[in-house]
């Protein structure tokens, strides 16, 4: 099954055609990089309307898509934009920063003992106590019963096992990893802009 597929069955897609009566909050705007790829998958990239809108009329960004919803005040009357890409490209740094949220994400939000997604928290694989360092490559995922039966000791002492050893990822893999887990839904007019790199079928 394609990325593509998976996609549809995790994510619901909204219609146009429920956006006349969509509350304004409920109107987002994927932000694109000036070279048309999402500033970000995993959180997927999103402006409140207001701060599109303020964008728009700072000439920073350019409309692509639009919701079929107005706004409306004495001197305004424009759709509310559903997908806008920035005029100056931003390059993002080639090392995320290490936070929780990243450490998760790297390790696909899954106890790299068991591969349980409850009750994570980290794990020290080589313990403080031992001289181990809190970096990428000595920090991995863990759900708190395998963090407790692993205590101060190292996987092997314990006689547990890492499914991969832990790296510091680049940006682009972590961007990777997080086109697999979508929104639990997403605007029909971000089809074109969030899959564009799915290889086409025969």
């Amino acid at each position: 099954m394609l990325r593509a597929e998976l996609i549809e069955r995790a994510a619901r897609f909204r219609t146009s055609d429920e956006d006349p009566s969509r509350d304004l909050q409920s109107c987002p705007s994927l932000v694109l990089n000036a070279d048309y790829t999402p500033l970000s998958y995993y959180p997927l990239s999103l402006w409140p309307w207001q701060t599109a809108i303020k964008a728009i009329f700072l000439d920073r960004v350019d409309v692509i898509e639009s919701y079929e919803r107005h706004v409306h005040s004495p001197s305004l009357d424009m759709k509310i934009p559903s997908v806008i890409a920035l005029k100056q490209y931003v390059r993002p740094s080639e090392f995320p920063a290490f936070t929780r949220f990243n450490l998760f994400l790297r390790d696909r939000f899954s106890c790299q003992f068991c591969g349980s997604q409850s009750h994570l928290t980290f794990d020290h694989v080589l313990p403080r106590r031992l001289g181990g360092k809190t970096t990428w490559e000595n920090i991995a995922t863990a759900c708190a019963p395998c963090n407790m039966k692993k205590g101060g000791r190292t996987p092997k002492q314990a006689g547990m096992h890492l499914y991969a050893e832990p790296i510091r990822p680049t940006h682009w893999q972590l961007q990777q990893y997080g086109k697999q887990f979508p929104p639990n839904y997403l605007h029909e007019t971000w089809r074109d802009w969030l899959y564009w790199d799915i290889e086409l079928e025969a």
